[in-house]
């Protein structure tokens, strides 16, 4: 093994010592916020630029859906029930015993229907008369059961009820939901 001299060991020692340095220094500069002057000016965004909406609580969307799987049940009926926020996202699913597994997923599309139109699913089935291809827009189930909860007119959100034996009884039970939270 070759031996170095007292000088080369001195120089790669301080070359070690500026590489690692650099490094942490490098490292430091990189996640360190620029300075004040550097930084660019905050903006307030003014009220005439924001809008504002409402959207139901989780325990009022839970009180909705037990009211509405109460109604199927009081009735003999095996269902599921979904509640679906302002932007269609499931708040609430319930499961009654007995429901079957497509049932599930035709409650939160349901949901999301109502809401999405702000009308009961039955109406607007009706309107796939005039308008067919309205039944292809991802997410949406044109059948008779679906509900939306409404604040000063606007939709806050949507129940969704599938597996009762006719779309009149899902509907009829998503009502019940609606009405549990008034």
């Amino acid at each position: 093994m070759k031996k170095f001299s007292s000088r080369a060991r001195l120089i790669t020692a301080a070359v070690a010592v500026a590489a690692v340095g650099g490094g942490t220094f490098g490292a430091v500069s990189a996640t360190a916020s620029p300075s004040a002057e550097r930084q660019a000016p905050v903006r307030a965004v003014a009220g005439k630029d924001l809008t504002q909406s409402s959207h139901l609580a989780l325990a009022a969307a839970t009180k909705a859906a037990q009211g509405a799987l109460a109604a199927a049940e009081k009735e003999g009926q095996k269902v599921s029930v979904a509640v679906v926020d302002r932007n269609g996202n499931t708040l609430v699913t319930l499961r009654g015993d007995g429901a079957g597994p497509q049932s599930y997923e035709s409650a939160v599309r349901k949901g999301f229907t109502a809401v999405s139109w702000n009308a009961p699913t039955s109406e607007l089935v009706k309107r796939l008369q005039t308008a067919p291809n309205l039944k292809d827009i991802p997410g949406t189930l044109f059948l008779a059961g679906g509900a939306p909860v409404r604040n000063q007119g606007a939709p806050v959100a949507g129940i969704g009820v599938a597996g009762a034996p006719s779309g009149d009884l899902d509907e009829k039970f998503a009502q019940a939901g609606a009405a549990a939270i008034g």
